[in-house]
């Protein structure tokens, strides 16, 4: 959309706008918008700006009318009551800002401490099989009281990079947590959402046991290669039964988390009511988490997309209702979600809270502050929303590399009050 220069002078009420200065730098809750007031127009003239940026597409052009008879002193007391208020909500709204950063820095440290507990778990599952699955039980049930007992929770985007077998590690945790957030929603007993969230855990244990070259090929398998990693399943029950402490209930997710409704799945081609309800919920997770990170990422799907592709592909293979509800647990923009918002802004959706799913908190593209300093922002019902959802791939590149939003997505997940 074509934007012309004009004078603050030139500003008239029904003007679409954009001020070309920083956003720290005025008084308004964006940068774009329509002119409602004469008083804001007095706030811009008083910034001393040598231009703004006009849309006349998206103004609305009033026929001329006499010049106003408004006292130029009234005018200006007006303004000046008008700068205050905006600037009293502006530093809310900065506040509430700096309030999620510090939000996102405590739920990024708790994720890194139970990425070290899941490696460290991991290592141990063979030479100390008791001590792993006592820590695995302690996380789980930590992670699971949260989850139970929270009025609210904001589940949260954290961007790591990942290699090799860490890629095992962070999906480990991310359809571990996820499913104890679905089976929460479905009204799961407790007893049975935290045996969903250590089968989630071990999952893939198998997978240990697959050659790397397998795992790691981004091309189509063989047939002899495909149904090598389909022994995954088995080779995790082994595993596990090995340490003589994991939960028999939990081998059932373990075993059949591959199995589809209509007998297509794996590894015994069981059909609906033959498979464990537990593992129902984490094969819904665990296709949604793949989708967004396959082997070959140039078939990534964004979180928003994958959801779409699920509850479209997946018909007759998962749950319904069990879609139904991830999809509402996670929002109608789950985090990783690339967004335009209705001022025209950039962002990428960081988290969701349980209770405002269509508000979620969106980081702010803006080239003038730098990316770990970004406005990470609440959005608002009636004021601020999202306009859309933007493909990662059409982004330009200097958007696409300060959001980052091809990242290794991981989930972590806290009560509303941190």
């Amino acid at each position: 959309m074509a934007a012309a220069k004009i004078s603050p002078n030139q500003i008239k009420i029904g003007y679409f706008i954009q001020l070309p200065v920083n956003w720290l730098k005025h008084p308004f809750i964006t940068n774009k918008f329509k002119i409602a007031t004469l008083e804001q127009i007095a706030i811009i003239q008083s910034l001393a700006l040598e231009f703004v940026y006009f849309f006349p597409e998206k103004s609305t052009i009033l026929p001329e009318t006499p010049a106003s008879e408004t006292d130029t002193n009234v005018l200006q007391q007006q303004a000046a009551s008008l700068r205050s208020e905006l600037e009293r909500e502006k530093n809310t709204r900065i506040e509430l800002a700096k309030e999620q950063r510090r939000q996102i820095q405590r739920t990024e440290k708790a994720f890194e401490q139970s990425m070290v507990q899941i490696r460290n778990i991991m290592a141990k599952i063979g030479s100390r099989p008791l001590q792993a699955m006592d820590e695995a039980r302690e996380m789980i049930h930590q992670i699971a009281d949260t989850i139970v007992n929270a009025d609210a929770l904001v589940l949260h985007l954290i961007s790591q990079a990942g290699k090799d077998q860490e890629n095992l590690y962070y999906h480990a945790l991310n359809v571990s947590i996820l499913s104890m957030m679905l089976a929460k929603n479905l009204s799961f007993s407790e007893e049975d959402i935290k045996l969903i969230g250590l089968g989630a855990l071990f999952h893939d244990i198998g997978k240990l046991k697959i050659p790397t070259q397998v795992l790691r090929k981004t091309e189509a398998l063989t047939t002899p290669e495909l149904n090598l990693l389909k022994l995954h399943t088995k080779y995790g029950v082994e595993l596990l039964k090995l340490t003589e402490a994991f939960p028999i209930h939990a081998l059932d997710i373990v075993l059949q988390h591959h199995e589809m409704l209509d007998g297509s799945g794996y590894p015994s081609g069981l059909t609906a009511n033959q498979i464990d309800k537990r593992a129902k919920v984490v094969a819904v997770v665990n296709e949604f988490d793949t989708l967004c990170h396959p082997q070959d990422q140039s078939k990534a799907r964004s979180p928003h997309h994958a959801m779409s592709y699920l509850f479209k592909s997946m018909k007759g293979k998962l749950e319904q209702n069990y879609m139904a509800a991830l999809i509402k647990m996670m929002g109608v923009y789950p985090p990783g979600t690339v967004v335009m918002l209705t001022d025209q802004r950039v962002g990428l959706v960081m988290s969701v809270n349980s209770e405002k799913i269509l508000y979620p908190n969106v980081l702010i593209y803006d080239p003038h502050i730098p990316r770990l300093e970004a406005p990470v922002i609440s959005l608002e019902e009636g004021k601020l929303a999202i306009d859309k959802v933007i493909k990662p791939s059409a982004l330009p590149k200097a958007i696409y590399e300060y959001l980052n939003p091809r990242a290794q997505i991981s989930y972590y997940v806290q009560n509303e009050q941190g």
